[in-house]
């Protein structure tokens, strides 16, 4: 039997990366899920990858409301009802602080952190019909540790590690359980665009300040997601939990 037996799962920015290595395992535990992305072509082609039968796409900007509407209409037709969410969907451009115009600034927002919130809002019923369920809220190291070139992602990613402990606290009495899961450095297209540079390039730079001395792989952030979503964490909610190979315990030192 799989963690996930019987279980709907929605999942943002599904495409590739984070999001695509969640939907993999979440199909391989058992659950039914729905790829949800601005990213067609490829989104639609992991659905028909993993099967009719077990996975669907569709597309989804984040910071739209009428889309999470349409999002959580096309889940209950597809598959009957809602028991997970993922919030993984996100952008992170690289800016120094003072160099970040308002409107980029505001694009993070709208996508990283309004994004979140309106996904747990028009989730949060549907768990509740459900009898109950989980909600995953990809935030970041970045939320608990300065980060140069990050001001924008960092304050999004910490807003979300709030909106997490927030929503955990409403919805408790509802049989759903909100946690934040915050990545360190994470080999995907966003970390590594077009994946132009080298895994073991990757892990040799990440390895400088990460005391496990590489980068994550996403199916590692997959396999926590899993954890959060499933009933080996049945008494885990409004926790940001840290997965990036022990960075924020403190800097690796030579030896």
């Amino acid at each position: 039997m799989g963690k996930l037996d019987g279980r709907v799962v929605l999942i943002t920015g599904a495409a590739r990366g984070q999001g695509e290595q969640e939907a993999r395992l979440f199909v391989a535990e058992g659950a039914r899920v729905v790829l949800a992305d601005v990213l067609d072509a490829p989104g639609e082609a992991l659905a028909k990858e993993l099967g009719e039968s077990a996975a669907r796409y569709i597309h989804l900007d984040v910071g739209e409301e009428a889309g999470w509407d349409e999002a959580v209409a096309f889940t209950k037709r597809a598959f009957g009802k809602l028991d997970g969410l993922i919030n993984n969907a996100g952008i992170a451009p690289r800016n120094g602080l003072v160099d970040t115009s308002l409107a980029e600034y505001e694009e993070v927002v709208r996508v990283n952190q309004t994004g979140t919130f309106l996904g747990m809002r028009a989730a949060a019923p549907e768990l509740a019909a459900s009898g109950g369920g989980t909600i995953v809220n990809t935030a970041s190291y970045a939320a608990l540790s300065g980060l140069p070139s990050l001001a924008a992602y960092a304050a999004t990613k910490g807003a979300i590690v709030a909106m997490t402990r927030v929503a955990a606290l409403e919805l408790a009495g509802r049989g759903i359980r909100v946690n934040a899961l915050c990545p360190g450095g994470v080999d995907t297209p966003m970390a590594n665009p077009g994946g132009k540079v080298p895994r073991q390039e990757m892990d040799a730079y990440f390895g400088k300040c990460v005391p496990l001395g590489r980068v994550g792989r996403p199916e590692e952030m997959a396999r926590v997601a899993l954890f959060l979503s499933c009933d080996d964490s049945s008494y885990v909610t409004g926790q940001p939990i840290v997965v990036d190979g022990g960075w924020l315990a403190g800097p690796a030192l030579p030896q």
